[in-house]
């Protein structure tokens, strides 16, 4: 006669669920014959990682609800622009100044874009990620069917990035997407934008501040940030016309003339020939109205969001600003 399980029986079985073996998942063969037959990998290697590496509901539960999905701008701007992160990014700055002012010479990205990046994403390496990245990237690649596809090339190009800067996959921790060190890039976008930036023959930004400084700007200008080109400007519109689509993250195509004859007026001088994308955000006080120009459309590749390259942006403005009141 069968016996129902007890408390600790239930307990131990819903441990190891939260523990699967990712080596036994059904998709795991067909991930690990890739990683041989492709990039020569040993399979025990693969097999004995993907062992490791533990699913997470906590992870799938983070990443069914981000932030901009359901908050207003007055709610997600002072998630990021707040007194202290903005006095930790004027610090942070003035530790880094040389660093920065070679990264802007060489790639023309602003230094405060530099250095609001690294706020926004990791409060300048105060809050870098607190999940196993392994654990992290294995739970989406495999438990996460509407981004398996993504997250399974992610996993990829991890287990090369491991073996291309000779480091333990087991090691790393970041944020609940897999996104590592003080920028926050991704496996994939650390092995195409990251670089050594002071020169001692080691890609590092998890640990090297010189080396996080240089590879955000180095995305920045991969992506094609045009230097002492406008990010964004505040508008103002009698009519809010029902057939424009606002908070769009694709590249901005319609000049700002074409806008203005639609009753978008900028607030300060702009060039009638730049193109922009137009930006109706719930502020403090309600609607506001914006354009974005090719370098707000740029920081949307770090990010996909218009929210997350306002709050950018934003706290760019707020670090310089300080920074220059301070001098």
């Amino acid at each position: 006669m069968m016996r129902k399980p007890g408390v600790a029986g239930l307990l131990l079985a819903l441990t190891l669920s939260a523990h699967s073996d990712y080596s036994e998942h059904p998709e795991a063969e067909a991930f690990t014959d890739h990683m041989v037959s492709e990039h020569g990998f040993e399979r025990e290697q693969i097999q004995a990682w993907l062992s490791e590496a533990e699913k997470r509901q906590n992870i799938l539960d983070a990443i069914a609800r981000p932030a901009e999905r359901t908050l207003t701008w007055a709610e997600y701007r002072p998630i990021f622009v707040v007194p202290l992160r903005v006095n930790n990014g004027v610090a942070f700055w003035r530790e880094h100044k040389d660093i920065l002012a070679r990264a802007e010479k060489e790639f023309g990205v602003p230094a405060e874009i530099i250095v609001a990046i690294i706020g926004v994403e990791t409060n300048y390496g105060r809050n870098m990620g607190s999940h196993r990245v392994i654990d992290a990237l294995s739970t989406l690649a495999f438990d996460y069917p509407p981004r398996s596809d993504f997250f399974r090339r992610e996993l990829e190009n991890y287990f090369l990035l491991m073996r291309e800067q000779e480091q333990n996959p087991l090691d790393f921790k970041g944020s609940y997407a897999g996104a590592m060190g003080y920028g926050q890039f991704m496996p994939s976008s650390y092995r195409h934008y990251a670089i050594d930036f002071d020169g001692d023959g080691f890609t590092d930004i998890w640990n090297n501040r010189t080396d996080a400084i240089g590879s955000v700007a180095n995305y920045f200008s991969r992506h094609g940030w045009r230097a002492d080109e406008p990010v964004a400007v505040r508008v103002r519109t009698d009519d809010k016309p029902d057939d424009i689509r606002y908070n769009s993250i694709s590249r901005p195509e319609t000049p700002v003339s074409e806008w203005r004859e639609r009753g978008f007026q900028p607030v300060v001088p702009v060039d009638d020939a730049a193109p922009a994308s137009p930006l109706q955000l719930e502020g403090d006080y309600g609607e506001e109205f914006w354009f974005g120009f090719h370098n707000f459309y740029v920081i949307t590749r770090y990010n996909r969001s218009h929210l997350y390259a306002m709050a950018v942006y934003d706290l760019s403005r707020e670090l310089r600003s300080q920074l220059e009141a301070g001098e």
